[in-house]
């Protein structure tokens, strides 16, 4: 693809994040790296570039996770706006703006929109039932209610979206539905609101994604939209019964706000507005200019959103330009589990960056080389410790610190100027020349994989030539050899520091900075300069001291990150236990019927063919019993020999597998799960003493 056949001006948009939790590797994978790598590739090409973000901060997940924290929703807000702000420009997410939607800009800019399409008509009007919550006194969209989901028979499926089978649903839908709010079971109660209505926009949407973008658009997002289509669009509302948001702004709406996800993607819009007030730009050749390219960077639980509602909102505004392209990505597991904010399984973005400082572009390209883009992907820590290890350290670390060393120990870190180029060092140069436009050919096509891999194969040249020609051992008996070899690497070098912007923005400065790249002698080298020039770094001109561009990762980091995850493990399997509920309330004269008793196993032996049970001799101080005791799976009987225990007494004996059990030895499980013994203190408490 040449030059030409791009657009000037790109407007790129990532996914709003939620600011009810902080960005996690599965935000990264999914959006931000890929939208990251595309934006400093065009602006590298020399394109007219507007990358817009944003925190989502409407919607349900936000009043709940300020109930749940006891705090009000613009506390929840603040907090993790700040904290998604910061990681993102401490990661190197290149954003030209990141707003969010709590700001005046994008509230005027929605409500605009809204009442834009109303004054045209293009909603419709319906008093529907709703599900309330009698408890609370209010109505329960989306996450406030869950239930079984109708298509897939999933427990825990949410009023507006199945987490497990990806369905977008209504609350109404869900079979057995529950308030998350109280736990009550809702009843149906009237409400107005305010419907777009989709089945007008089905042959727009037909001729614009099922015959314009069946050959560009990824398989997953146009066989997704294409179902939604053939399964026949109905009206969806765009207005909810809530008090966080935005208020609707015309007559009738009081008490309502704007649906979360009518407002959110206008965010794009209020964002771009906000940039381009402040660089002095006109905000509307981004959005209304026919030539200008729309990209929109998701996660595939928001193609419908993007690919259907918006555009048909976008259409039926009628000023603005449509996506070009909608490159969602599929899911990123951890460690073989789905991640879950919620759950805290997760490898959060702020954590990250404070337990591995200056190794940002070691998690960009674990993630890029694993990225989910056709499938769901999993990563694990030992995959980035590879990924780290054996191709960030040992080939392009590796290849970078031999030829600058080599330069500097030979000539003074000069350039030195080659003899006559040999078949294999033409060949070497030919194929540097080569990669612009390999790697181009997969960004074009949003393969971030595959472009990830090619730039390493870079990378992989300049180590095995090298590795072949060996210039440490020439440089005995061949001196003019090694001065061709060494510029002919450091060609190479050159080329990887441009082409690796993109993937590896942190190292690609650090390398521009060892080879001295923006110096009086070398001005500012392109993309294409790489394809077209036959001397990237001129000889003659001198770099700077070598320096690691990346270090190993140890065994003990790597240990460290799963022990925090199998702790987190552990906390969730605790939390998931179910509580036995109480028993039938007893009478305190019932109770004192029980007796208890501290007494001492002074013997114990497996039950032959029972996996359980151990029979035990226990002391209790009246006298010397037999206790058959189901604790075999957690304790040896060697090991409890001698141990202090609380004994039921009074329990009439029961034959179990023919030995006669006289009483019970009270246990409970620990926060691990494990039986531990009811044990009394065992400091001056004899057998036979009462426990009350």
């Amino acid at each position: 693809m040449s030059h030409n056949t791009y657009p000037s001006r790109y407007t790129i948009t990532a996914a709003l994040p939620y600011t009810n939790g902080p960005i996690h590797i599965g935000h990264l994978a999914g959006v931000y790296v890929p939208a990251d790598i595309y934006s400093r590739y065009l602006r590298l090409k020399g394109h007219d570039v507007a990358f817009i973000g944003g925190s989502d901060e409407h919607g349900v997940a936000i009043p709940m996770k300020a109930k749940k924290e006891g705090v009000s929703p613009k506390e929840i807000i603040d907090k993790y706006h700040s904290i998604i702000k910061k990681s993102f420009a401490d990661f190197g997410i290149s954003f030209d703006n990141y707003s969010r939607t709590s700001a005046e800009i994008h509230h005027k800019t929605a409500s605009e929109f809204f009442e834009k399409l109303y004054d045209q008509g293009d909603f419709i009007e319906e008093v529907t039932e709703q599900l309330y919550d009698e408890e609370a006194q209010q109505f329960l969209a989306d996450r406030f209610v869950i239930g079984t989901c109708p298509k897939c028979g999933y427990e825990e499926a949410y009023g507006d979206q199945c987490e497990n089978c990806g369905s977008s649903l209504n609350a109404t839908d869900l079979i057995n539905p529950k308030s998350t709010i109280t736990g009550g079971v809702p009843t149906l109660k009237k409400t107005k609101h305010w419907f777009l209505p989709l089945d007008r926009y089905e042959e727009f949407l037909k001729e614009w994604i099922i015959k314009g973008h069946k050959n560009d658009w990824k398989p997953n997002v146009y066989g997704q939209c294409k179902s939604w289509i053939d399964d026949g669009l109905r009206p969806r509302a765009v207005t909810r019964d809530l008090d966080w948001g935005i208020p609707v702004p015309v007559e009738g709406g009081e008490g309502k706000v704007l649906y979360v996800w009518f407002d959110a993607p206008i965010g794009y819009i209020s964002s771009t507005k906000e940039w381009a007030a402040r660089e002095g730009k006109d905000w509307e050749p981004y959005w209304k200019d026919k030539d200008t390219k729309l990209l929109h960077f998701i996660g595939k639980d928001n193609i419908v959103f993007h690919c259907i509602i918006f555009p048909s909102m976008l259409k039926a505004h009628g000023d603005f330009v449509l996506p070009e392209n909608v490159p969602a990505n599929e899911f990123l597991n951890l460690e073989g589990n789905k991640l879950s904010t919620s759950k805290n399984w997760a490898v959060w973005l702020h954590e990250y960056l404070e337990e591995f400082p200056g190794m940002e572009d070691v998690l960009r390209y674990t993630l890029t080389a694993n990225a989910p883009e056709t499938k769901d992907n999993d990563f694990t820590w030992k995959d980035f410790q590879a990924r780290n290890n054996n191709e960030l350290v040992a080939i392009f670390g590796n290849f970078i610190n031999r030829v600058t060393v080599l330069t500097h120990k030979y000539y003074n870190g000069i350039v030195p100027t080659p003899d006559e180029f040999s078949q294999v060092d033409k060949q070497t140069l030919e194929t540097l020349k080569q990669f612009p436009t390999i790697i181009s050919d997969s960004l074009d096509r949003y393969r971030f994989r595959e472009a990830g891999q090619e730039l390493m194969n870079l990378a992989r040249l300049g180590n095995k030539y090298l590795a072949d020609e060996e210039p440490w051992k020439l440089i005995k008996t061949d001196e003019e050899r090694v001065k061709t070899i060494l510029y002919v690497a450091l060609q190479i070098a050159t080329g990887l520091a441009i082409l690796s912007e993109p993937f590896l923005p942190f190292t690609s400065k650090k390398l521009k900075n060892i080879l001295n790249i923006r110096s009086s002698t070398v001005e500012t080298i392109s993309w294409e300069d790489i394809s077209t020039t036959d001397t990237l770094l001129p000889m003659g001109h001198q770099i700077n001291k070598s320096e690691l561009l990346f270090r190993k990762v140890e065994d003990k980091e790597i240990e460290a990150q799963l022990a925090k995850l199998e702790a987190t493990k552990k906390a969730n399997q605790h939390m998931e236990k179910e509580i036995t509920p109480q028993k039938e309330t007893i009478t305190f004269d019932d109770f004192t019927k029980l007796d208890m008793r501290v007494g001492t196993i002074v013997e114990a032996e497996k039950m032959p063919k029972a996996n359980k049970l151990l029979v035990l001799k226990v002391d209790t101080g009246l006298d010397t019993r037999t206790i058959v005791s189901g604790i075999a799976e957690s304790f040896s009987a060697e090991e409890i020999v001698g141990k202090k225990v609380t004994v039921l007494v009074n329990l009439a004996p029961r034959k179990l597998r023919g030995v006669e059990s006289e009483g019970m030895i009270l246990m409970t499980e620990n926060q691990e799960g494990k039986l531990v013994f009811v044990n009394p203190d065992e400091d001056g408490v004899g057998n036979g003493e009462g426990i009350s």
